[in-house]
């Protein structure tokens, strides 16, 4: 099949000519929009497999379950019957938990997680007639050529130009001008925080450098403390991290440090990471990545009858997919204008921001 891809505007757009038309049927059929739209709620299944990370991470997981549950709370549904998500302990438990919900009669069957790309392709072959939702990643083949299924919808997001900005941030804030990136797996996915974030503050300063390391998992907070009090003891000032529940290391390790007097700061991922960083109050922002929308309207979508089956549906900044947290009390006016400069050129095409290794280099070079 043919890759088609669409942002959450078009996406907006179909779903609420198709929630039009439902109720101008249900009208006609039934004399009640309202009624039909209830009764037809009332059955709708609803169900989100987590990678091993948790559905507690206090990030992209906990994300996905928060849209999971305000998508059910709103139709009226009940939890565990309704809507409800199962976690994955190991990476033996993806097939069967996706499994679960399928043969369970569930329409909808989010997948946290560009690791469960594999196992959604799976279950989706054995399952044509269940619905599937990737977040975060495509299907591919062995060789690693997109894949295109009818009962797969493919969501993704720009992280790279939502780092753009933190990075850019990072760069007015920092005082030692060494800065750190804490990444989970090493991978294309999390080479965009990477690389968006870099470019971000080499825009804003090229003589900044900035630290990278990977943790090698997204829930091994321990390593996130190590990494953190290595780049804290090396003179970096402020770790942006993109690593799950590994992430929530580094806030501990910052705190520790700030309540021994130290300026240090973290910038969260995902959700907007404020909380994590008190009492010491070291989350300096948080690149909002929203899978809690995505997770919502992709739901909206199929019980409306328009689930997005093959196809990429991409959620960036002008579908406020990603961008800064809204708590923005640790971070100048005056970098928080630069953001708003640099987000209107991305907008406009005058920056294209980079998702690889390569594209970094070459973005880095034409700074000089």
């Amino acid at each position: 099949m043919k890759k088609r891809k669409f942002g959450l505007a078009l996406s907006l757009v179909l779903a609420a000519g198709t929630i039009l038309g439902a109720c101008g049927n249900n009208e006609s059929e039934q004399g009640g929009g309202d009624e039909g739209k209830d009764n037809k709620a009332s059955d709708f299944k609803v169900g989100l497999v987590t990678d091993t990370g948790g559905v507690d991470d206090k990030s992209f997981n906990q994300s996905a379950w928060e849209g999971l549950k305000k998508f059910g709370e709103e139709k009226g549904l009940t939890e565990n019957e309704g809507y409800r998500y199962l976690q994955s302990e190991k990476e033996a438990d993806y097939i069967p938990n996706l499994s679960q919900f399928a043969e369970n009669g569930f329409d909808v069957t989010f997948a946290a997680g560009f690791l469960l790309a594999d196992a959604v392709k799976a279950s989706a072959e054995q399952n044509e007639n269940a619905h599937f939702a990737l977040i975060d990643s495509l299907l591919s083949d062995e060789n690693g050529e997109p894949v295109w299924l009818n009962n797969v919808s493919n969501v993704t997001f720009d992280e790279h130009s939502g780092s753009f900005l933190v990075g850019v941030i990072a760069a007015k804030h920092t005082k030692s001008k060494k800065l750190g990136f804490v990444g989970g797996v090493d991978s294309p996915l999390i080479k965009k925080f990477e690389n968006g974030f870099k470019a971000g503050v080499k825009s804003v300063d090229p003589t900044i450098e900035v630290v990278v390391q990977y943790a090698g998992d997204f829930n091994k907070p321990e390593n996130g403390t190590s990494i953190a009090s290595t780049m804290y003891s090396g003179g970096v000032d402020i770790i942006y991290h993109a690593a799950g529940g590994t992430g929530n290391g580094v806030f501990t390790e910052a705190k520790n440090r700030k309540a021994n007097g130290e300026e240090v700061w973290v910038i969260g991922v995902d959700r907007d990471q404020h909380e994590e960083g008190l009492p010491e109050n070291v989350t300096l922002t948080s690149m909002v990545k929203r899978v809690d929308n995505a997770v919502y309207e992709i739901s909206k979508m199929a019980l409306d009858g328009n689930f997005p089956g093959g196809k990429e549906t991409v959620f960036g900044l002008a579908e406020e997919g990603v961008g800064i947290a809204p708590t923005t009390e640790n971070v100048s006016q005056e970098a928080l204008d630069l953001v708003e400069e640099f987000k209107q050129k991305i907008l406009d095409g005058e920056i294209e921001v980079p998702k690889t290794d390569e594209e970094f280099e070459a973005f880095e070079a034409s700074l000089q």
